[in-house]
C-alpha cells in the first residue's frame, strides 16, 4: 500500500504548499458539494420555509462543528512538530492523548447540543414557522458529533505527517454517498429535512471508515497502540499541553459562531425571504473559502513540521510564497462568483412562486457580490491565522477570533440602522478586517520572538567557539 505521508521539511515551500493544498482543495470542494445538494435538495423540493430552516440552523451548526475542528486542529499542531521533528514515540503517545481527549469531549458536545439547542434558537429569535424544521434538523446533525470528531481526529493526523490524499479520497467517496441518499430520501421517498441530516451523517460515518481502513494500512510503530497507551492516569503534561493547543481554537471557533449566531438573529428580522436568501449565499461561502481552508490546513502541517525541525528560514520563506499563491486564487475565485453567481444561486431557489424567486435571487445575489469583492482579505486570514497556529502559538489567533467577534456583532447590530438591510452584509467583511489587523501583528510578534532567539544562539555559538 503506497504511504501518501510528506516530510516539508526540505523543497522548494511554494511547490510543496500548493501541492500540499491541491488535494485539500478537492476534499473540501466535495464536502461542499454534498453540502450544496443538501441546500439544493431542501429549497427545491421542500419549499422556501425550509431553506429557511436549514439557514436558520447554520451557525449553530458550525459552532459545534467549528469546536470539534478547533480541538483536533489544535491536536494535530503538536503532531506535525513532532513528525517534523523526528520523534516517533513521542508521536505515538500525542496520537494516543488526543484520541482519548476527542472520545471525552465528544461526549461532552453530544449531551450539550441535544439540552441546549431549543432555548439557544428561541434566544436567537427564529420565527416559529421555521423553528420545527430547524429543531429536527439540528438535533438529527448532533447525534452524530461522535463520528464528526473521529473523521476530523483521524483526518488531523493524516495530514499532520503531510498525507493530503487520503481525507482528499475519503471525502470523495462520502460526497457520492450523501448525494445518492439525499435523492433518494428527500426526492424519491419524500421524507422531508430530516432526511438530509440523516443522510450526511451517513457519509460522514464512510468517510470515517475509509480514514481508519487506510490508516490500518499504513502501519507503523506509529499507529501500533496498545490499552497501555490509552490509560487514563498519567501523561497529564501532555494531555495538559494538547489541550492548551486545542481548547484556545475551539474557543476561536466558538466565538466566531456566536458572531455568526448574532448576525443571523438580526437577519431573522427581515423575515422568511431575507433569511432564505441569506441562506442560498451563505452555502456559497464554502465554495468561496474552498482554497482559503485549504491553505490554512496546508500552513499548519508546512509551519509546524519546520518548526519542530527548527527551519525557521522556511517558515518565513513559506509564508510569503502562501500568502501570493493564496491572493491570486481569491481574486480568481471572486471573478468567477461576481459572473456566474446568479445561475449558481438560482439553483438552491425553488421557483414555485417566481415571485419569491426572484426577490430571494435579488437578496443572495447582492450578498455574494459583497464577500466575492472583498474575499482576498479572507484568504490572508487563513494563511496567517493558521501559520501562527503552527508555530505552537493558538492564543494569539484566539485573540483575532475575539476582534471577528466583535467586528461581526457590531456591523450586524449598527449597519443596518445607518443602511438598511444592506448593511447586513458587510459584517462579514469587517469581521475578517478585524481579524487579520489582529493575526498580522500576532505573525509579526512571533517572528521577531524567534529572531531574538536567533542572533542569542548565535552569540552564545560563536563565544563558545573562542
Amino acid at each position: 500500500m503506497v504511504s501518501y505521508t510528506k516530510n516539508m521539511t526540505t523543497g522548494k515551500p511554494a511547490g510543496l504548499i500548493f501541492r500540499f493544498a491541491l488535494p485539500l482543495m478537492f476534499g473540501n470542494i466535495f464536502q461542499q458539494l454534498y453540502t450544496l445538494v443538501d441546500t439544493m435538495v431542501v429549497g427545491r423540493a421542500l419549499g422556501v420555509d425550509a431553506l429557511a430552516a436549514v439557514g436558520a440552523a447554520e451557525w449553530t451548526n458550525w459552532m459545534m462543528l467549528g469546536i470539534i475542528q478547533g480541538v483536533t486542529q489544535g491536536f494535530a499542531i503538536k503532531m506535525a512538530q513532532e513528525f517534523g521533528a523526528g520523534h516517533e514515540e513521542d508521536l505515538k503517545r500525542t496520537i494516543a492523548d488526543s484520541t482519548l481527549l476527542a472520545g471525552v469531549l465528544s461526549v461532552i458536545l453530544l449531551a450539550a447540543g441535544q439540552i441546549f439547542v431549543h432555548p439557544l434558537m428561541a434566544l436567537l429569535g427564529t420565527p416559529n414557522d421555521i423553528m420545527g424544521g430547524a429543531l429536527l434538523y439540528l438535533r438529527v446533525i448532533f447525534l452524530g458529533i461522535p463520528v464528526v470528531m473521529l473523521y476530523n481526529m483521524l483526518a488531523c493526523i493524516l495530514r499532520s505527517m503531510g498525507d493530503a490524499r487520503t481525507p482528499l479520497y475519503a471525502m470523495g467517496v462520502a460526497s457520492a454517498v450523501n448525494i445518492v441518499l439525499d435523492l433518494i430520501f428527500v426526492l424519491v421517498l419524500g421524507f422531508g429535512i430530516a432526511a438530509a441530516a440523516v443522510a450526511t451523517l451517513i457519509a460522514q460515518v464512510v468517510s470515517s471508515l475509509y480514514c481508519l481502513y487506510r490508516i490500518k494500512k499504513m502501519g507503523g510503530q506509529v499507529f501500533l497502540l496498545t490499552k497501555k497507551d490509552f490509560s487514563l492516569w498519567g501523561h497529564s503534561a501532555r494531555r495538559g499541553k494538547l489541550l492548551l493547543l486545542g481548547l484556545p481554537m475551539a474557543f476561536q471557533n466558538a466565538v466566531i459562531a456566536v458572531g455568526g449566531m448574532i448576525v443571523q438573529s438580526v437577519v431573522n428580522d427581515f423575515g422568511v425571504i431575507f433569511i432564505a436568501g441569506f441562506t442560498a449565499t451563505n452555502k456559497l461561502y464554502g465554495l468561496l473559502e474552498v482554497a482559503a481552508t485549504s491553505y490554512g490546513y496546508t500552513m499548519v502541517t508546512y509551519v509546524g513540521q519546520n518548526t519542530g525541525a527548527g527551519e525557521y528560514g522556511r517558515v518565513k520563506s513559506g509564508m510569503r510564497a502562501a500568502l501570493l499563491v493564496a491572493l491570486a486564487t481569491s481574486v480568481l475565485i471572486g471573478a468567477a462568483m461576481l459572473g456566474f453567481g446568479k445561475e449558481i444561486l438560482s439553483l438552491f431557489i425553488s421557483r414555485e412562486n417566481m415571485e419569491e424567486f426572484v426577490q430571494t435571487l435579488r437578496v443572495a445575489y447582492r450578498y455574494l457580490a459583497v464577500m466575492s469583492v472583498f474575499l482576498p482579505i479572507l484568504y490572508v486570514l487563513h494563511v496567517v491565522r493558521s501559520a501562527v497556529q503552527g508555530m505552537g502559538n493558538t492564543l494569539l489567533p484566539m485573540l483575532s477570533g475575539v476582534a471577528e467577534f466583535l467586528m461581526r456583532t457590531l456591523s450586524a447590530l449598527f449597519l443596518p440602522l445607518l443602511v438598511g438591510e444592506n448593511g447586513i452584509f458587510f459584517a462579514e467583511v469587517t469581521a475578517w478586517v478585524g481579524a487579520d489587523l489582529v493575526l498580522v501583528a500576532s505573525y509579526i510578534y512571533v517572528v521577531r520572538k524567534w529572531n531574538k532567539k536567533e542572533i542569542t544562539k548565535r552569540k552564545e555559538q560563536e563565544l563558545s567557539a573562542e
